[in-house]
Formats: structure tokens, C-alpha cells, sequence
């Protein structure tokens, strides 16, 4: 009853806060409201006993890609645009397919047929749940892991020489 208490809790604040992202105006509060929506999915993470995605939640998302986020506003000086000119007009669109998803999950949900894990898992197979993970990430996907690290470096190396090209351009 307790665990069920705190899932809405951080289910309800993550919403929210998910809202406050796309809704206000200034990106580092929407920023801000990011790492609140994230930090509630780590704690969902954490009530479903799995810490080890709760952590990379928390270290991968929350910590290095808030950071380099913040960092990207703050060099290229995004924000001075009104609300209304990024929405291009999409707020209708936008609209019908939420009231869509909306529908849909109520569907879903009226009839039980969401498709979640029945089986119960003992206490000893969720306490080995980390390292079955690392074992499987450095093991079987090694390779995929070292792709994504490299396309990760390559992302960031070619955004650090847009930002300056694009002072070069601004400054001279």
C-alpha cells in the first residue's frame, strides 16, 4: 500500500514537472523542470527495485546530459525567441494527439490489458539484477556499447565546432 502511495506521488510530480518542461518560457527553467521529471522516474526506478538504472538515471541524464544541455543554452544564447514563434503553429496538432494518447491509455487501461510482467520475482533475482546487467553490457554488447560511446564523442566534437563557428560568424 505504501509503495503504491509513493508511485503516484512521484508518478503525479513527474507529470507535472514533464508539463512545466515544454510549457514555460525560459529553457534553463525548462531545464530545471527536466531534472525534476527525471528524478521522479529515477525514484519509480527505485521503487520497482532497480537500482542500477535508478543510478544511471541519475548520473547519465539528470547529471551529464542536464549539464550539457545548460551548457549549450548558455554558449549559443537560445531564448530570445517567444513561446509563440518555436511553437509554429503545431498547438492544434499537438493537441489531437494528446486527447489521442489520452484515449488510447484510458482504453487500455479500462479493459486490463496493459501488457505488464505477472511473475514475481524473489528477493535473490532482483538483488543480482546490476550485475547481470554489467555482465551483459561488457560481455555481449561491447561492441554496441563502444559504438554509442564513439557516436556519443563525435556528437559532441562536432557540436563545441558549431558553437564556434557560429561565434567566428557573430563576431566577425
Amino acid at each position: 500500500m505504501m509503495e503504491q502511495l509513493f508511485f503516484y506521488a512521484f508518478a503525479i510530480i513527474a507529470v507535472i514537472s514533464a508539463l512545466c518542461v515544454v510549457s514555460v518560457r525560459s529553457a534553463v527553467h525548462s531545464a530545471f523542470f527536466l531534472v525534476i521529471c527525471l528524478l521522479q522516474v529515477a525514484a519509480i526506478f527505485v521503487l520497482l527495485r532497480f537500482p542500477f538504472l535508478a543510478a544511471v538515471q541519475v548520473f547519465i541524464y539528470v547529471g551529464a546530459v542536464m549539464v550539457l544541455f545548460l551548457f549549450a543554452v548558455m554558449v549559443m544564447d537560445i531564448g530570445k525567441e517567444t513561446f509563440g514563434e518555436r511553437m509554429h503553429n503545431q498547438s492544434i496538432p499537438a493537441a489531437l494527439v494528446l486527447i489521442a494518447l489520452l484515449v488510447v491509455m484510458g482504453m487500455l487501461m479500462y479493459s486490463g490489458s496493459l501488457p505488464a510482467g505477472s511473475v514475481p520475482f524473489e528477493e535473490a533475482e532482483l538483488a543480482r539484477n546490476t550485475e547481470i546487467i554489467g555482465k551483459a553490457l561488457y560481455t555481449r554488447y561491447i561492441y554496441p556499447f563502444e559504438v554509442v560511446s564513439v557516436l556519443l564523442l563525435i556528437a559532441l566534437v562536432g557540436a563545441v565546432v558549431l558553437v564556434l563557428r557560429n561565434k567566428e560568424k557573430v563576431e566577425g
